[in-house]
């Protein structure tokens, strides 16, 4: 496994979207963040169109989005935004927003995403929290790959998640067929995709210049903890876990998007606004695990998407 020199930035844990892009102009370029209509995903668009991007938001509700472009433009002054329907979990719906997409495009941020479902399958039977994380991202991203070659320096941003320490992906039992189905596990294993899919992504792209990165944006109290308890939530708070705002957990894909710093770089796990250390089993719940960023787990995961979206 390769091993890098940390990159490392002016900014921490309390930046925002706005502290990470300030002085960067992004007139010209255009930009995609899923899930741009809650959460995270608000700030992540204002912050891209504040520094002269075009926007599409890239969600499951079209009114929420709306919404959420004309509050962009009344604090942004941006008239930029674009918003198209887009379920992750439905790949007719992925199939066809690809199909729509005309022209260049110079940043994807992969910021939507589910979190502790229920046992639910998608039509072709998939876990959900895999068919949306992983899958769905999976697919519209190779699916807008020529157009992401076309932009010449284009940057992909795939967001993870701390809970990816917690297990690697099960090739045996990807979907949860035989094993029992734990919402946290599946999560995990969802969250482990998204890192390796940069990994294989950057290595397979990087001539092109394009660059993938992956991203843990912090614990943020949005709509994502929904499938989550009382319980869990409180035992989240007590063990003193600190929670960013929504402006502090957009900051690192924000940067991955967009910093001077980072051209060029790429297959690399970031948490608050640096790249990661090596998580140490046992040790503080923080850091990117060996399997996270194994390129050959990464090369299979590839494989066995590739095989999985042609079998739909």
């Amino acid at each position: 496994m390769t091993e890098f020199n940390l990159i490392t930035t002016s900014f921490n844990a309390k930046s925002t979207a706005a502290d990470v892009v300030a002085g960067v102009d992004l007139t010209g370029r255009r930009a995609v963040v899923t899930g741009g209509a809650s959460g995270i995903g608000v700030e992540t668009v204002r912050a891209l169109a504040g520094a002269g991007a075009e926007v599409t938001l890239a969600v499951r509700d079209v009114e929420a989005g709306r919404r959420t472009a004309d509050d962009v433009t009344a604090t942004t002054g941006s008239k930029q935004l674009h918003v198209a329907p887009l379920d992750l979990s439905d790949q007719a719906s992925v199939a066809a927003f690809v199909a729509g997409w005309e022209g260049p495009l110079h940043i994807l941020v992969n910021n939507a995403g589910v979190m502790y479902t229920p046992e639910r399958r998608t039509r072709e039977g998939w876990e959900l929290q895999l068919a949306t994380n992983h899958l769905g991202h999976f697919a519209l991203t190779t699916g807008l790959h020529a157009a992401l070659a076309a932009a010449g320096r284009a940057r992909v941003v795939s967001l993870s998640s701390v809970g990816h320490v917690e297990t690697p992906v099960d090739f045996d039992d990807i979907n949860f067929r035989r094993r029992p189905y734990d919402p946290a596990v599946a999560y995990g294993q969802s969250k482990t995709a998204n890192a390796l899919f940069a990994v294989e992504a950057n290595r397979r792209w990087s001539d092109e210049g394009i660059t993938v990165n992956a991203a843990h944006p912090g614990a943020v109290l949005t709509n994502l903890t929904r499938h989550m308890s009382t319980e869990e939530l409180d035992a989240a708070v007590a063990s003193g876990y600190e929670f960013k705002t929504p402006e502090q957990g957009a900051a690192t894909s924000v940067l991955l998007a967009t910093s001077p710093r980072l051209e060029g770089v790429g297959g690399r796990y970031f948490d608050d606004c640096n790249e990661a250390a090596r998580y140490v089993p046992g040790g503080p719940r923080k850091g990117v695990a060996d399997h996270a960023r194994d390129p050959e787990a990464a090369a299979r995961l590839w494989q066995v998407s590739l095989d999985l979206l042609a079998a739909a």
